[in-house]
């Protein structure tokens, strides 16, 4: 009735309550560093001022809250145990949201202080040029979807936690030429298009993998446990949509984004009239000198008048 790979160890409810007790020791010790970073060493190192911003605070608390979301109960389980279009949506959480989520958060001067001056911060500049994190990061998403590493991470914790660690790192990799805290490891504009574009493309091959097979590509998932109905086949379809149309859909926002904020940033700087602004004198006289009053005479004085009109009365 089902395929080989099912194992018959499976919970019949999949919505049970399991705690994490991992997940929540990894979030709060995230919190405390940051709290502690901003606190304590950010006033003794950053300039006066700009030690957080409140931006940067909001950031922090979004990106914590996806981050919890997406690895705790009760995603966490569905994800893991039901249905792979869940863990689709879990993966698209910790590789497209938190990281860049992440990385907006950070003060430049934490950054630094994290990378250090010697061979930690040569090997993460190396390794953030857009043409190698394009390779880190489209050769992790191929590798983490083959279904022999899919199946054994279902079963094996280590492997499970290696491979999300390796995904994440790498899409931290892949999004600090975008957005990353020190600015001279960010890409132009034009790149910046550019990159992300070519990012959207490598995840249509397990995509198209996945929407298309006649079968149940991942034994792990061939369980009699359907949440909410799906079938096996509906849910793997379901999956290889989200690999491509989500991530591809949130890539061309953010190259929107870039485009329309370099554009409007070029169309306001090229005005030179505002509502409260006056008539430059240039635009009178020719020069950028104030007017003085003989100027203006003389400028009289060259008008010709307008002629009388016959048909106006004395």
């Amino acid at each position: 009735m089902f395929g080989a790979g099912y194992d018959i160890s499976t919970n019949m409810d999949p919505w049970r309550f399991q705690l994490h007790l991992e997940i929540w020791v990894l979030m709060v010790a995230i919190i405390v560093g940051f709290v502690y970073a901003v606190r304590v060493i950010g006033p003794k190192v950053a300039p006066p001022g700009q030690v957080v911003t409140r931006r940067q605070v909001v950031t922090f608390s979004l990106m914590i809250a996806l981050m919890w979301l997406s690895t705790d109960w009760p995603m966490h389980d569905i994800a893991e145990e039901y249905l792979y279009s869940v863990h689709m949506i879990q993966h698209m959480i910790l590789s497209m949201f938190v990281p860049p989520l992440a990385l907006l958060a950070t003060p430049e001067w934490l950054f630094r202080i994290i990378i250090g001056d010697g061979r930690v911060r040569r090997a993460a500049r190396f390794l953030t040029r857009p043409a190698a994190a394009a390779l880190v990061y489209n050769l992790v998403v191929l590798t983490t979807h083959m279904p022999q590493l899919v199946n054994l991470s279902a079963s094996n914790g280590p492997v499970h936690y290696l491979l999300h660690v390796l995904l994440v790192v790498s899409a931290f990799i892949m999004w600090i030429p975008i957005c990353g805290p020190a600015r001279e490891w960010r890409v132009s504009d034009g790149a910046k298009m550019i990159y992300l574009f070519s990012m959207s493309l490598v995840p249509t091959i397990p995509a198209g993998w996945l929407t298309f097979a006649e079968g149940p590509v991942y034994r792990h998932y061939d369980t009699p446990v359907r949440v909410g109905g799906i079938s096996v086949l509906s849910d793997q379809q379901v999956a290889g949509g989200i690999m491509k149309l989500g991530g591809s859909i949130f890539m061309w926002m953010v190259i929107i984004f870039i485009f329309s904020r370099r554009m409007m940033r070029g169309f306001y700087a090229q005005q030179t009239y505002r509502p409260d602004s006056r008539m430059p004198d240039s635009e009178v006289i020719g020069t950028d000198e104030p007017l003085t009053y003989g100027e203006v005479e003389e400028a009289f004085r060259r008008t010709r008048p307008a002629p009388e009109n016959p048909h106006t009365p004395a």
